[in-house]
């Protein structure tokens, strides 16, 4: 009955990952009671198989014998009979997801504070820190691929929604960079962790929730906004709100981090004959995507003219932990400076390849990018776009720059070698957002398509 339920229900959801494929079945895979009683909590672990393929997916399952009017955006269906261990019975009982239950969600606090095991399902806290658990949750809405708990203004817990088996990147580089009194990333409080496959695997990890600051992709359109509404003539640098010192104290901020991820964990070098092979697929991608998107046509001389440099190289390249998915909204502002969030890589990606070693200018052309797209995403749809294009160009280029002096002033380093793999970098990170942009948003792909007009190569 359950399963039923779990398969009707769970393809909706905004964090599935199998969207636009049937679900042929659902099964349980391990089934916590964590609250008998009514409501009660049980934490699960589905399977979902789509086309002879399965993915884990981890869920708080409340019940309830009457579902109050806050929880009906939650319910996944009337389950019917059910008796827990040590609760009452029912005649029904409603199923719902329970992230959306501030009657439950504290045991998430109180579990993690005492270092509960249950069942299967064990909850750590790191060490000399203690856990309010008096605190009301509430879920924010942003995220697609997990679900983020915000407990008053003291915490922040993520859900991996979709699990696969391994220690969770964001969970390994944060308590490493946290030992290390790392400045600019938010305090790890604790997680939660389980058992796949025989691989002790993370199912939530809690850091300290940075309620007085402000998220980088905000404040960057609230610049680009601010210039585009001045008169014609007055500089991005002259205009209210300019934002080239933010950027370059990011920069600063991010040769930081990159430093302390170097000392807290192995580095190594690859070979040119490695890079070579790392430019051969870049190529490879390029030549998938020209198929897939006509557009990047006209611009595949100039883009493998970039590539091809970057097999003219004849130095080692270093490599090292980096974030992996580095961006505007992967930075929030404090009252004191930057702190890096989200370490753990491009969700959709292999757990090997997020926690690969690779050279740290990927972050970096991956926040270039992100210039380009605060300058141009307030473009999209408007009749004046062809006139604020020289506009959008200025910001981009002078935030770039800033943030790259700041890169090199806070001890980073981009050497001439190094400025041609970056533009590599940046090159296969544009044609990715254009076949991202083609298939799910076709207004914007205009944006990637810019980065390789504005150069001329």
């Amino acid at each position: 009955m359950l399963e039923q339920l779990l398969a009707a229900w769970i393809g909706r959801q905004r964090w599935f990952g199998g969207k636009g494929r049937p679900i042929d079945r659902v099964s349980i895979d391990s089934d916590a009671t964590i609250e008998s009683g009514d409501p009660g909590l049980r934490h699960l672990i589905v399977s979902v198989w789509q086309e002879g393929t399965r993915d884990r997916y981890q869920l708080l399952l409340g019940m309830r014998s009457d579902l109050p009017e806050r929880l009906s955006h939650a319910l996944i269906g009337n389950y019917g009979p059910y008796t827990f261990q040590e609760g009452p019975s029912h005649s029904d009982w409603y199923a719902y997801d329970a992230v959306h239950d501030h009657e439950l969600t504290p045991w998430l606090l109180d579990c993690m504070g005492r270092d509960c095991d249950w069942e299967t399902v064990r909850f750590r806290h790191l060490p000399d820190l203690e856990i309010d658990t008096s605190l009301r949750s509430l879920v924010l809405g942003a995220e697609q691929s997990n679900t983020s708990l915000v407990f008053g203004d003291a915490y922040i817990c993520k859900l991996f929604r979709r699990l696969v088996p391994g220690i969770n990147p964001e969970l390994e580089i944060v308590t490493a960079l946290a030992e290390r009194h790392a400045p600019h990333i938010a305090q790890p409080y604790g997680w939660v962790e389980t058992d796949l496959d025989g691989v002790p695997t993370t199912l939530a990890f809690m850091q300290e929730f940075l309620s007085n600051s402000n998220d980088g992709w905000d404040l960057a359109l609230a610049s680009v906004r601010d210039f585009y509404a001045t008169v014609s003539g007055v500089s991005a640098a002259d205009a209210g709100g300019d934002f080239a010192g933010e950027s370059f104290r990011l920069g600063a901020a991010t040769a930081r981090v990159h430093h302390e991820l170097a000392e807290a964990f192995p580095t190594d070098v690859i070979e040119t004959h490695e890079v070579k092979r790392m430019s051969e697929g870049f190529r490879q991608r390029l030549g998938r995507a020209v198929a897939e998107v006509p557009e990047l046509r006209e611009h595949v001389g100039a883009i493998e003219a970039v590539y091809h440099r970057v097999q003219e190289l004849t130095t080692e390249v270093p490599v090292q932990r980096v974030h992996g998915d580095y961006h505007l909204g992967q930075v929030m502002r404090t009252n004191t400076d930057w702190v890096v969030l989200d370490f753990e890589g491009e969700p959709g990606q292999p757990l090997a390849e997020r926690t690969a070693l690779s050279s740290p200018l990927r972050d970096v052309a991956g926040m270039l990018r992100s210039f380009d797209y605060a300058a141009r995403h307030l473009l999209a749809g408007r009749p004046d776009a062809a006139s604020l294009e020289p506009k959008a160009e200025e910001w981009a280029a002078r935030n770039r720059t800033a943030f790259l002096d700041g890169y090199t002033d806070g001890g980073g380093t981009i050497s001439a070698g190094d400025a041609a793999l970056l533009r590599a970098f940046e090159m296969a990170k544009a044609v990715y957002e254009v076949g991202y942009e083609a298939r799910n948003r076709p207004a914007w792909i205009g944006i990637p398509l810019a980065a390789f007009r504005r150069t001329g190569l």
